[in-house]
């Protein structure tokens, strides 16, 4: 059986702004506060790292500018996925070019593509690269749910290596783990489901919340990767307040003003996006007073 590309907890990395810019020091900042917490992997440019308004070469630049921050010590995996099946193939061979580690590629939203699409796209996109691909299945911001039946074609392509699922569907966990070959990981998108979907069989969590409480996140999984689901389940309690309060709105709005909180300045976002209410302001503030 095949090793996973890692286990426990993968933080999907907020980006930093400073006036209006890419803060790529406060990048590596944060980077480095994850890898000394125990964290061993990261996503930039995914959608905690508000991927749809960054440019191309901003993506690019993240890649390379995390790579030669963590070296050896974590791995680097790039958001390059689009509507574009060719847009995404250019834009993950770059990455790749810049030190990616793996690729987290979203399905393609918009389009609303057909199974046979979906199998297509991702494909197209595994054969132009040598590095793990990872599905990445986000119905409530995609329009589209991949079904079992296209994870089940997938997995037999030699480098697409496992999934992110955030569909919130806890017994997807299970039809995916009786459908697809063995070394198929499954990686919950859902931080309040971490423990639930580890206990059936999934590798642990890409999650928002490790930007908060990276050493929390890595004593969760941690706990329930040594089949330790009643601390696991103690911890996922403890921490659920804090969950629901990163999810108040939209991500990664609540998450940056929780980083402030904690004395990380991450700038200000990309319109669409903007800043919290004021009563989730005061809310969030309080929580860490």
């Amino acid at each position: 059986m095949t090793k996973p590309l890692f286990t426990g907890v993968c933080t999907a990395l907020v980006t930093p702004f400073l006036d209006g810019k890419v803060n790529y020091p406060m990048a590596k900042t944060l980077l480095k506060r994850q890898v000394d917490a125990g964290i061993k992997s990261v996503v930039v440019s995914g959608t905690t790292g508000e991927s749809p308004t960054l440019s191309d070469q901003e993506k690019i630049n993240l890649v390379r500018c995390c790579k030669e921050q963590a070296g050896e010590d974590c791995l680097i995996i790039a958001g390059t996925g689009s509507n574009s099946t060719a847009h995404t193939v250019e834009l993950s061979k770059q990455a790749e070019d810049a030190g990616a580690d793996a690729l987290l590629i979203v399905a393609p939203y918009y389009n609303k593509a057909t199974d046979d699409g979906l199998f297509a796209h991702y494909v197209t996109i595994a054969h132009n690269v040598s590095i793990p691909v990872i599905l990445y299945n986000v119905p409530s911001r995609t329009g589209i749910d991949i079904p079992v039946s296209v994870y089940k074609r997938l997995c037999r392509i030699p480098n697409i290596i496992g999934v992110k699922e955030a569909s919130g569907e806890i017994s997807k966990v299970t039809r995916i783990k009786n459908a697809c070959l063995s070394d198929f990981q499954i990686w919950t998108g859902n931080d309040d489901m971490t423990v639930p979907a580890m206990s059936l069989g999934a590798s642990g969590v890409i999650s928002v919340a490790s930007n908060i409480c990276p050493e929390q996140m890595v004593a969760m999984t941690s706990a329930a990767l040594n089949d330790d689901f009643e601390t696991a389940a103690r911890i996922q309690k403890i921490l659920q307040p804090l969950i629901d309060l990163l999810f108040s709105e939209t991500n990664p709005i609540p998450v940056k003003e929780a980083m402030k909180c904690l004395g990380y300045d991450c700038g200000g976002y990309r319109l669409p996006l903007c800043k919290p209410s004021k009563e989730n302001i005061e809310r969030i503030k309080q929580f860490f007073l």
